[in-house]
């Protein structure tokens, strides 16, 4: 399945490679690749496949909650998409209070101590997850699963801040399937390859030899 997604993000290039002219990230730095899982909405035939991919991969690990939480804002259509599958109600977490009006952080009714999945596109570090996951809590909802498309998998998740919040993250596809896809089809060539991994093992050596 993992590298069937794989296929899907490559074809539809929500994973884009670059490897002479790097890609400038939002932080500034350089990076042979650039992840877009936005593109997926506008593709019909392999949104449907992802979905049903994702409503299954929940069934199967026996992650069930009562309400589905969209991530601001590239995790609220997944999460509607996933919520309206599931028949289960779906809020939506804002990055910040809006400023106004009531100065909700949480779009949607829901209870105080309902179970709520995040859902997101996906995970790099997994900062914004943090926000996210504060704000649920502080709604006095519990959340204990994050479920993201694509899940870079280049940080060590068991040391990092989000993994001290108790929760696990799911994902239907990483970096090492997207590699296999790669290699298997010859994509690439196998320096290209050799490039990309480099990158996706040691970003920071990667940027002082290739500027």
């Amino acid at each position: 399945m993992s590298e069937e997604i794989a296929k899907i993000l490559v074809d539809i290039k929500s994973v884009n490679f670059s490897f002479k002219d790097y890609f400038t990230l939002t932080s500034g730095l350089k990076s042979p690749v650039y992840v877009d899982c936005r593109k997926i909405i506008s593709f019909t035939e392999e949104r449907e496949f992802i979905v049903d991919k994702s409503i299954q991969y929940l069934k199967e690990k026996k992650i069930d909650n009562e309400l589905i939480a969209g991530g601001e804002t590239a995790g609220i259509p997944y999460a509607a998409f996933i919520s309206q599958k599931l028949k289960k109600p779906m809020i939506y977490v804002r990055k910040k209070p809006k400023g106004f009006g009531i100065n909700k952080q949480i779009e949607g009714e829901f209870k105080k101590n309902q179970s709520t999945l995040l859902v997101e596109d996906l995970a790099t570090d997994g900062g914004s997850k943090i926000t996210f996951v504060n704000a649920i809590r502080d709604a006095n909802l519990i959340v204990k699963d994050i479920f993201v498309i694509f899940y870079y998998d280049i940080f060590d998740f068991e040391k990092s801040d989000l993994s001290k919040l108790n929760v696990k993250l799911h994902s239907l596809c990483t970096w090492k399937n997207i590699i296999t896809y790669l290699e298997k089809n010859n994509v690439y060539t196998e320096t290209e390859i050799h490039s990309l991994k480099e990158f996706l093992n040691d970003p920071q050596s990667w940027r002082e030899r290739n500027g």
